[in-house]
């Protein structure tokens, strides 16, 4: 029997790429699932994920592609299903990950509507085939979702308007709460899971007129679509603190920005003075929604994984011993991923991906796994999932017990 039972069975948690944007100058349907490989080598990527000692991977049902004119076809995830159920790992599902269906503007009242339907009907299909308990992120990264889709322009619907995009997010805050409670028309015990960038913002040193702008960034613009999902802004929505439920915030270190008035800010170097440690940021999340918090996504690049790891581990354990409730960490991707831009890869996974004849050869980063290793030991965590891993939820006490003994301090220099 837990001390301290945790949400998920497993501390650490991993996922796989799944974006279906519609992308670029020629608007054409990318599937991220398809260009890592991801749906023709499912069963393996899930026994790699069972032998790392991960049960929870996010997941994705490809909205624009099991939508056909109001009915729905969800046979092309069956795979994902079989795989997850023989390695024994569960999934968060992403039901929204940046694409939406070809007719639908998403600005409209039918966009709300139609997400809400196709909730529950993946709801229906998901439920009873894979074993509970049940997660799910019905819109993935509003808040990024809004700007890359509503400011930047560069996925669907292609605005590139600062109102546009304030809009766009509303529209998503409207769609994802009620497609949590259309999931749980269907299974009233789901969990939710409201993934977003954990973000902060600096003005340029030439210009300290740049320094409202910044701030509204850090501490207005990075909440605001948790703020509606819990109810704390546009009550009308019908947000609540049981709609938001957990908080998946996703750090990464181009999460720290130098403020930039037209297009992406700037991501700030390492060893700017200026970066904060991730321990204060993740408190400040903590303090503002007083909900179970996981760290939905993070990686490093290249050969800095398995520090970015450690750094990681160090802020949340100091995190953890100042009182956060921190459920899990997600390492992602599991596997490698294309830049949306280039289509170099990015070298962020678990796995990175090789040429293998016309396939994508996983080829695990070692020196990554080790560090995992090495902290699912210091934390006393399973390092391969065993016959039942559902039996008993995750440990908390044992990370909380780690938090006090190791007695990290929060550092903003990192990796």
């Amino acid at each position: 029997m837990a001390r301290r039972p945790g949400i998920f069975p497993t501390f650490f948690l991993s996922g796989f790429e799944c974006s279906t944007f519609l992308w670029g100058d020629e608007k054409r349907r990318r599937n991220l699932v398809a260009e890592t490989g991801h749906d023709r080598h499912a069963a393996d990527d899930y026994r790699f994920l069972s032998r790392l000692g991960i049960a929870v991977a996010r997941e994705g049902i490809p909205w624009p592609m099991v939508d056909r004119d109001g009915g729905y076809d969800f046979s092309s995830i069956d795979p994902f299903i079989a795989a997850m159920n023989e390695a024994k790992v569960i999934p968060i599902w992403d039901l929204c990950h940046y694409g939406y269906p070809d007719d639908l503007d998403p600005f409209s009242d039918a966009f709300v509507d139609r997400f809400a339907r196709y909730c529950r009907a993946a709801a229906e299909y998901v439920v009873p085939r894979v074993r509970g308990p049940h997660f799910f992120t019905p819109i993935n990264e509003i808040t990024f979702f809004s700007y890359c889709a509503g400011e930047w322009g560069w996925a669907a619907p292609f605005h590139c308007d600062r109102d546009d995009r304030m809009r766009l997010r509303l529209a998503l805050c409207r769609a994802a709460i009620a497609g949590v409670k259309a999931i749980r028309a269907v299974d009233a015990e789901a969990r939710m899971v409201h993934v977003d960038p954990l973000v902060r913002v600096v003005a340029p040193r030439d210009r300290p007129d740049q320094a409202e702008a910044a701030r509204n960034e850090t501490e207005v613009d990075t909440f605001l679509a948790w703020d509606i999902i819990c109810g704390k802004k546009h009550p009308e929505f019908g947000g609540a603190p049981d709609v938001m439920d957990i908080v998946g915030a996703n750090v990464y270190s181009f999460g720290q920005m130098e403020y930039r008035e037209h297009g992406p800010h700037a991501p700030l170097p390492p060893g700017d003075d200026r970066i904060a440690p991730l321990c204060d940021m993740l408190e400040t999340v903590w303090k503002r929604y007083r909900r179970p918090l996981i760290i939905g996504e993070t990686s490093g690049l290249g050969h800095g994984r398995t520090g970015w790891l450690n750094d990681v581990m160090q802020e949340s354990l100091a995190a953890v011993e100042r009182g956060i409730d921190l459920q899990a960490i997600c390492l992602f991707p599991a596997v490698d991923m294309p830049d949306w831009h280039s289509g170099a890869w990015v070298h962020n996974g678990i796995c990175d991906l090789t040429d293998d004849n016309g396939d994508l050869k996983r080829v695990p980063d070692q020196e990554y796994i080790d560090e995992l290793r090495r902290w699912q030991k210091e934390l006393n965590r399973v390092t391969r999932l065993d016959e039942d891993p559902f039996s008993d939820p995750v440990e908390l006490q044992d990370v909380i017990d780690a938090a006090h003994r190791l007695h990290m301090k929060p550092d903003k220099n990192w990796c």
